[in-house]
């Protein structure tokens, strides 16, 4: 069976434009019917939905922010609670959680989402999908995954994360084409693997669909992590990106040169400091306005996460814009030393050494006002390592060396899965 491509996204530039213009002045009107947070932007701000007649005219709009979900969550449900039929909350990374409710009609869109999102990564109704993400938990991926494959008409296989010897008892099983996981976890599954005897390489598994780590380079070359699971398992990988708050997702097609914008699910933007739109090739803030969503649909909603931008047309076919690995988060931007770096550029080091089981990054802020960063290194093995070596590769890449601790790995899991954490956590913000 073909792989189902909407006649939008392999359309003309204009075309797909002039898609976007028409949906925008949709979601515009209903926001101003119903939103009760959007109805006083809009009064406050002076703005006249009438006028706003294409996409570059939103920045006449007061862009929406984290805090502003936190703050004001229900003023942004657009619905009654009798057509509400699920909760969900963000993961909490950069603040408080905050709910979202949905429709029915809102998990349909869902379901289409990852349909098509999968359908980027090469799926069709003949594939076997293992989903090693957690369902429960009030968390939107898992059900997502789920819903998408069922509309897809492929199989799903729930496992859930972790438990290496479940993972590799349902591939024996059940025998999937695709594993749907964190990509660290895959070096997990195959330490288990080489420590009892499994011939991984031989196994059913040709691909999987990574989420909530990057695996690539600005240029899409694979990154440290990306590389590591190469070099042991020659299985093609495929990046993702998505969040709650967007209720969509930017997948990888064959080509691997950046996640795929759905332009009938989301409007997105690239925004410098001032707010003003980025040029392909420099890097901006994603920022994003939900199309087609009932209960709570965002207006240009600012996700903090930077990104660089691609128009170029792919040799998939596609043409819509494409998106590159998420250099950091704008919150997690860290000033050491006179540097300016991001959480990613430390986890890249890190993947590159063997020896380096598993990490967590702390960043707080010192008696003189300014930023220190602890790596705190899970191994084996401690006295493997220099101290003065390590830093001195950090210093190679960075020009800078951050403090360095030696841990015991299971003690270092203990800190990257806190009670309830539906994912691993690298990175603790104390400033």
């Amino acid at each position: 069976m073909s792989v189902f491509i909407p006649d939008i996204e392999t359309a003309s530039t204009e075309d797909i434009a002039a898609y976007q213009h028409t949906r925008l002045q949709e979601a515009l009107s209903y926001l101003n019917k119903k939103s009760k947070y959007y109805q006083g932007v809009f009064q406050k701000s002076q703005v006249d939905i009438a006028a706003i007649k294409s996409v570059e005219d939103l920045r006449h709009i007061p862009t929406t922010s984290k805090d502003d979900l936190q703050q004001y969550n229900d003023d942004f449900i657009c619905v009654g609670k009798e057509r509400i039929v699920d909760y969900i909350t963000t993961s909490g990374t950069l603040g408080d959680p905050v709910t979202f409710a949905m429709t029915d009609a809102d998990l349909d869109r869902l379901a289409y989402n990852e349909q098509i999102s999968f359908g980027c990564a090469g799926l069709d109704s003949n594939d076997v999908v293992q989903l090693m993400v957690t369902n429960d938990r009030r968390f939107m991926a898992g059900m997502a995954y789920f819903l998408g494959l069922r509309k897809l008409g492929a199989a799903a296989i729930r496992v859930g994360p972790g438990i290496p010897e479940l993972q590799f008892d349902s591939i024996e099983k059940f025998k999937p084409s695709t594993l749907v996981l964190v990509p660290s976890f895959i070096l997990k599954l195959i330490e288990y693997a080489e420590a009892n005897g499994i011939d991984y390489k031989k196994s059913s598994v040709s691909k999987a669909v990574c989420i909530g780590e990057s695996l690539r380079n600005a240029d899409f070359s694979l990154n440290a992590l990306g590389q590591k699971i190469k070099d042991k398992w020659d299985i093609h990988l495929y990046s993702t990106y998505a969040s709650t708050e967007m209720g969509t997702a930017f997948t990888e097609c064959r080509e691997g040169n950046g996640g795929h914008h759905h332009p009938e699910m989301i409007i997105v933007e690239f925004l410098d400091e001032k707010g003003n739109p980025v040029p392909e090739g420099e890097a901006g803030e994603v920022t994003v306005t939900s199309l087609g969503v009932e209960a709570m649909p965002l207006l240009r909603f600012k996700t903090g996460d930077i990104c660089h931008h691609h128009l170029d047309k792919c040799e998939c076919g596609r043409t819509t814009k494409r998106l590159g690995p998420v250099i950091g988060r704008k919150q997690q931007m860290i000033k050491y030393k006179g540097t300016a770096l991001y959480p990613p550029a430390l986890y890249d080091i890190l993947n590159e050494i063997e020896s380096v089981k598993n990490y967590v990054v702390e960043v707080s802020t010192n008696e003189l006002g300014t930023d220190d960063i602890l790596i705190r290194i899970g191994t084996d093995n401690p006295a493997e390592h220099s101290l003065k070596t390590l830093k001195d590769h950090f210093r190679a890449k960075l020009r800078v060396a951050p403090e360095i601790e030696f841990h015991e790995t299971a003690e270092i899991a203990k800190i990257q899965f806190p009670d309830m954490s539906r994912k691993p956590i690298l990175f603790f913000d104390k400033r």
